[in-house]
């Protein structure tokens, strides 16, 4: 298997038919079919199965195309990396953001990187933490910063900031006064949950009083726009940060309240794939994001605690 077979190969995989490949890669129909079986003859599994309209990827083709994607990237990235080393950073770098990450540092993000490394190609995604975590398993983005991930030898991690948990929601609900309230008290309104998918636990640290949340939870959603507007039409309340809504409590339109009994925190890590292999461009992106959140957090624009 070489690097051309899996070039071919994903491309087909990703065109849907033989002739649409060809087209796009200027290659002969007949040789990509040549290069296809002589790739499934090597590897002892059928990748496609031939249709009239096109072709269906096997549950090994779709194995396959996990493992080419990520192979083909960090080549491509090896390549780029390895011309211009000491020269000028350049390549291409993606990176996933929770919402509250994308806030708080996302625009200063996109202007440094402009400002400081003209030629790098800098993609940035905005998603739920769940969401984030499935995008770099999938090698689509390059960085991820999420909260809580799960323990995996597959991600590399490492901790940024541990952020208290509030709640939110309007003074009819969640009371009038500005003091603390009981997390048992809290389990007793119409709460709206944030639902993060297969990464449940970005919620919060604690499995235990997140299950307790899970159950007593009124709606779920997997929406920030949906929550805000349920939150500010007094559907119900949330467990979550200031920061995630900012916005809508300085404008007036929620109030917060600290949690106690036990006070409520959660995580946000830097992760990446283990099997990633550091270039120039995605240093300097990963530099520049912790020197931003650890500046937002300086500088009280986060309320957070920075974790040494």
């Amino acid at each position: 298997m070489d690097l051309r077979q899996l070039r071919y190969f994903v491309a087909i995989f990703e065109s849907g038919t033989l002739s649409n490949a060809a087209d796009k890669l200027r290659v002969a129909a007949s040789a990509l079919s040549h290069h296809l079986a002589n790739l499934e003859t090597e590897l002892g599994v059928k990748l496609f199965d031939r249709k009239p309209r096109g072709m269906a990827p096997t549950a090994a083709g779709h194995r396959l195309h996990e493992h080419a994607k990520l192979i083909l990237k960090t080549f491509a990235a090896a390549e780029t990396d390895l011309r211009e080393a000491g020269g000028e950073i350049s390549g291409a770098v993606s990176i996933g953001m929770s919402y509250s990450a994308v806030k708080a540092i996302g625009v200063d993000l996109a202007r440094r990187v402009l400002q400081e490394y003209p030629r790098l190609e800098l993609a940035l995604t905005e998603s739920l933490s769940g969401a984030t975590l499935v995008n770099l398993m999938a090698s689509d983005v390059d960085i991820a910063i999420v909260y809580n991930p799960p323990s995996d030898p597959l991600l590399r991690t490492q901790p940024i900031l541990e952020e208290r948990l509030v709640l939110v929601g309007k003074r009819e609900i969640i009371g009038e006064d500005e003091g603390p309230i009981a997390f048992d008290e809290v389990l007793k309104l119409p709460i709206i949950l944030l639902r993060q998918g297969v990464s449940a636990r970005a919620i919060l640290d604690d499995a235990n009083l997140l299950k307790k949340i899970e159950n007593s939870a009124v709606l779920q959603m997997n929406s920030v726009h949906a929550i805000a507007g349920s939150l500010e039409a007094g559907l119900g309340c949330l467990i979550g940060t200031k920061l995630f809504m900012q916005d809508q409590i300085a404008k007036g339109t929620v109030h917060f309240r600290p949690i106690v009994e036990p006070e409520l925190s959660r995580t946000l890590y830097m992760c990446e794939l283990t099997s990633r292999p550091p270039t120039f461009a995605l240093e300097a992106v990963r530099k520049l994001v912790l020197e931003l959140i650890e500046r937002a957090v300086s500088d009280g624009r986060w309320e957070a605690n920075l974790v040494s």
